[in-house]
């Protein structure tokens, strides 16, 4: 039988594709003090990325600190991380932020984008509005979001699509309408911020319903929701994020701190017990519909 929905016959009787888990592991929120299992060191980020490979991520979404600890733009840090996880994880693709929670200049949210060849990180994150977090609010406004995604396409750079609200997916149309996205398509469907789409399973099912043809898609909930819809998007055909940028507890009772190797070992043990194999880096880039360029060149 054909691992597409060729007769409508819903999973697992037509056969699951492979998931693909996207870890994001430091984000910009979490601190020393909320969990001593946050990685923030360029070597912290470099060794937890790779323990969360080996555990079975094929994408890790990385977030830069400085030596304080708070978030950085620069793209040297990037670098550094960059190259050392693609010497032990050549494979594992690498998305790089450009958010602007922090520093909302053009300039700054694409410094990463600027970098060349082993260096250049495989996908960059682009949030396709704006939003309120329960502190602050995230600024993107559409010139903001044309402008990194004309960089993305030039550099070769696939957008790691975040979707909140339903106005964002939206948003995408019009920008596949008018050529400034191009496949392939990848979208992170983030619910259960504060401020944004409730984690139910009727608005994920509403969202994914919504989204444009061709889009491969991911899911998480923020904070205790993440395993929630992390399940519902394994039983759904779709892929997870997960990691302790959305959710630094392992348990709802917030009585045991996560690491970012255990939550990605929960997801594969369910997704096993479901029926799904995991994917490879390799084969997430099969999924995904590129390959690692020869000598990263």
């Amino acid at each position: 039988m054909s691992e597409t929905y060729d007769m409508g016959i819903p999973h697992p009787a037509t056969p699951y594709p492979k998931l693909m888990i996207n870890a994001a592991i430091t984000g910009m929120v979490p601190k020393k003090s909320d969990t001593p299992h946050i990685p923030i060191t360029v070597e912290e980020i470099v060794e937890d990325s790779i323990k969360c490979c080996r555990a079975g991520a094929s994408i890790i979404h990385l977030h830069a600190r400085d030596e304080n600890g708070e978030p950085t733009y620069q793209k040297e840090l990037y670098a550094r991380m960059i190259k050392a996880i693609r010497q032990e994880c050549p494979d594992l693709i690498i998305c790089a932020t450009t958010s602007g929670r922090v520093h909302n200049t053009l300039e700054k949210r694409s410094d990463v984008l600027d970098l060349e060849g082993e260096l250049k990180p495989d996908m960059a994150s682009l949030t396709m509005g704006s939003l309120n977090f329960p502190k602050q609010a995230s600024v993107n406004t559409p010139d903001m979001i044309q402008s990194l995604a004309l960089k993305m396409k030039e550099r070769g750079i696939i957008p790691e699509i975040e979707i909140f609200e339903l106005g964002m997916i939206n948003a995408v149309k019009v920008l596949i309408k008018n050529g400034i996205l191009t496949a392939p398509f990848y979208a992170n469907l983030l619910l259960g911020s504060l401020y944004s789409v409730p984690a139910t399973v009727s608005d994920l099912g509403h969202m994914v319903q919504s989204l444009p043809q061709d889009v491969t898609w991911a899911a998480t909930g923020i904070g205790k929701f993440q395993l929630k819809i992390n399940i519902a998007s394994v039983l759904m055909g779709g892929h997870v994020r997960v990691g302790l940028e959305d959710n630094i507890f392992y348990d709802n009772d917030k009585r045991v701190l996560a690491t970012n190797e255990m939550l990605i070992q929960r997801v594969v043990r369910i997704a096993s017990e479901l029926g799904r194999e995991v994917a490879s880096p390799q084969e997430a880039r099969e999924i995904l519909g590129f390959t690692r360029r020869a000598k990263y060149e």
